[in-house]
């Protein structure tokens, strides 16, 4: 037991984008404790088991400590000089032999929270030229990024729910009592969904009675994937009976309707697999309140309906004129980057070019769908690798082929702390600090509850050898030829060089880094409605609610459902997060592997509650618990994302990707099951 003196040390949760202030009790180099601030300003003590995981994140063993490369098929220690020679040296000649594009990289959620050592990624980036680029958003779902850009020609557009004011709203695919809903900054979930339930009405579909669905005024259990059906019955009838009321402009109306003519009540349920009747009380919801709000999550952005559910829930706010309005959802106008300060840079098109085995597969924003990775690898397109803290074998689809294709690497470059099921296929694995060992901001301000920003000093000095990413990655760039950035410090082990890279970033920002760093959270007051949404779609001549790609797929996914009518429906399972884990992280906490099905479909293949069940389809198999739960639609499986050893990846396939944002179906994936003998 350690026998220095305890420090209670405030900070911020580090874990996911909602950020809660937490009080960490240390000792020397330990973190004992960690529990919520009750003094925070916006979280005032709320935390879930994630966050108060910090201390055993940050001493999770076998952690890393120093540079390892592979020397005759072993990972070893190795100086940080002899590291970087090696990766630079392989680095230039990989350029060299086969041009900047053989370099892929991934922007994982490691370094994706290290404001200064992303800037570093995207330096890195920027000077290969454009290389092959993947990242969580091409992971999670491209949906939401490219419904801004194609109906609001503008990435940076995210609305959020007003939760002080909304009286109607649609949770579809998305469960914030678990995961604290998608890129909202949700916290203390229960309090706001109770709050919209009391003063009006919340509605959940997804196909699980979800922790949300507890909470809500009513449940719809639609078959994975077909949501989407639901939401474009809703819009025809609203565009023909209303509410329709509209707060901006608008255009394609007239596309819009002829593309939804025809599409009945009864075709969306038998879609959908809902009864006509809830249908009916959803749309008389929507109509009492006058108009409505639709939030999303992975549950619909990881299915093949990505898109089409999207769209319509964007449709549907934007048509009763719930957008930039109070009742509605809000538009955050960024801290680091104000949008309301500026004249915002107009999209020409939502899509960027695709990947060279997949081109028929747009990228979004740049990024190519992360799906297409063994394929480029097997197809020597690309030769080098680096993964700025991704764990892709959990998260990247296809588990088997993607394993295969990472041996193939002639350089597999890996940040990482701490020994997993990623770093047996580096060649190099690189120590940056951890969460609890840098100085911090949110650099993600957009994804925030509010208009703010907070700032953390580190908790603990760096383990072993482990350096700053910033510095890691500009050394063997250097090394390499590549240039830097002129305003980089020397080193990081230069005081205050930390804290520099993070005023870098804060040059254009509401506050100074100064400010941020005395008072630790900053806030300023939300303009809402915000004149600078309407001024923006005044300028473009309002929402585009026909982009043309969503037009050609709608009609192509219609033909198909409506060719399909009648037939029963393929056992499927939809994804599905759990409290005590985020990804692949986490599994110390203990959440279970298991499968949640519908006590009749256990009964029809001989399972029993707690049994071992074998899941399979053409492109692997998992074994999972049995977890029988008649709130559990019929018909569909629900299967966690992010375990080790019941890797949901092997049941996803590099090939069956949506066509417009290449994202890999986690959801209403077709597959078999059966107990396992004990």
């Amino acid at each position: 037991m350690s026998t220095q003196p305890i420090e209670l040390k405030r900070t911020y949760c580090r874990v996911c984008m909602v950020h809660c202030g937490l009080v960490a009790e240390v000792a020397g180099d330990r973190i004992l404790k960690v529990r919520g601030d009750h003094d925070h300003p916006l979280t005032k003590g709320y935390t879930c088991p994630k966050g108060r995981a910090t201390g055993q994140i940050h001493h999770l063993e076998p952690a890393i400590t120093r540079p390892l490369m592979r020397k005759d098929g072993e990972l070893v220690p190795v100086s940080w000089d002899e590291a970087l020679d090696d990766i630079a040296q392989k680095l230039r000649r990989i350029i060299d032999t086969h041009g900047p594009n053989a370099i892929g990289m991934y922007f994982g959620s490691g370094l994706g929270l290290d404001s200064s050592g992303y800037l570093m990624e995207e330096a890195f980036y920027n000077a290969l030229g454009t290389p092959p680029k993947f990242s969580p958003l091409t992971n999670d779902g491209t949906a939401k990024v490219m419904l801004a850009g194609a109906m609001g020609s503008f990435y940076g557009l995210n609305p959020k729910t007003d939760y002080d004011n909304v009286d109607m709203l649609i949770y579809v695919g998305t469960n914030p009592m678990v995961s604290h809903a998608h890129n909202t900054g949700m916290f203390n979930p229960a309090v706001w969904i109770r709050s919209a339930a009391k003063r009006g009405e919340v509605w959940t579909i997804d196909p699980l009675f979800t922790e949300t669905a507890k909470f809500s005024t009513r449940h719809i259990a639609a078959y994975p994937g077909k949501d989407y059906a639901i939401l474009a019955w809703l819009t025809r009838e609203i565009i023909d009976g209303g509410p329709f009321n509209p707060r901006q402009a608008i255009n394609g109306l007239e596309q819009l309707r002829a593309a939804l003519e025809g599409y009945t009540c009864a075709k969306a349920a038998d879609i959908a697999g809902v009864t006509e009747q809830e249908l009916q009380d959803l749309l008389a919801a929507i109509r009492r309140k006058g108009r409505v709000v639709v939030e999303t999550g992975t549950g619909i952005t990881m299915s093949a309906g990505c898109n089409m559910t999207q769209w319509f829930a964007w449709l549907l706010m934007i048509l009763t004129g719930a957008m930039n309005q109070k009742g509605g959802a809000w538009f955050h106008p960024g801290f680091l980057f104000p949008f309301d300060q500026v004249e915002l840079p107009l999209l020409q098109s939502a899509f960027t070019p695709g990947s060279n085995v997949r081109p028929d597969v747009k990228g979004i924003l740049g990024d190519w769908p992360c799906a297409v990775l063994p394929l480029e690898i097997e197809g020597g397109n690309i030769r080098g690798f680096f993964n700025f803290g991704g764990s892709i074998v959990r998260s990247f689809p296809d588990t088997n082929a993607l394993t295969a294709a990472l041996r193939k690497l002639e350089l597999h470059v890996n940040t990482e702390v701490v020994h997993n099921d990623v770093t047996p296929y580096c060649t190099h694995v690189l120590p940056t600090k951890g969460a609890a060992e840098r100085a911090e901001f949110t650099r993600w301000d957009t994804l925030a509850w509010n208009l703010s920003l907070q700032y953390t000093p580190p908790l603990v000095k760096p383990k072993g050898e482990r350096r700053s990413a910033w510095w890691v990655l500009s050394q063997f760039m250097k090394r390499a030829g590549l240039p830097v950035p002129a305003f980089l410090p020397e080193s990081d082990l230069h005081e205050g060089a930390d804290e520099l890279m993070l005023a870098k970033l804060m040059e254009n920002a509401r506050c100074s880094f100064a400010e941020l760093k005395e008072k630790r959270y900053v806030e300023f007051p939300l303009e809402f409605p915000a004149p600078w949404v309407d001024k923006h779609f005044e300028r473009i001549g309002g929402w585009k609610l026909a982009p043309p790609e969503l037009l050609g797929q709608w009609n192509a996914m219609r033909s198909a459902d409506e060719a399909a009518s009648g037939r029963p429906k393929p056992l499927c399972y939809s994804s599905r997060r759990q409290r005590r884990k985020l990804n692949g992280q986490l599994s110390f906490l203990g959440e279970p592997a298991n499968v949640i099905l519908h006590p009749l479909d256990a009964a029809a293949h001989g399972i029993t509650d707690g049994q071992k069940v074998r899941v399979h389809n053409a492109t692997g198999e998992i074994v999972l618990i049995a977890k029988v739960n008649a709130g559990m639609r019929r018909g569909v499986l629900s299967i966690p994302h992010g375990h080790e050893d019941a890797n949901v990846n092997h049941l996803t396939s590099v090939h069956k990707v949506d066509p417009l944002g290449g994202m890999a179906l986690y959801s209403g994936v077709p597959v078999a099951m059966e107990p396992v003998a004990e």
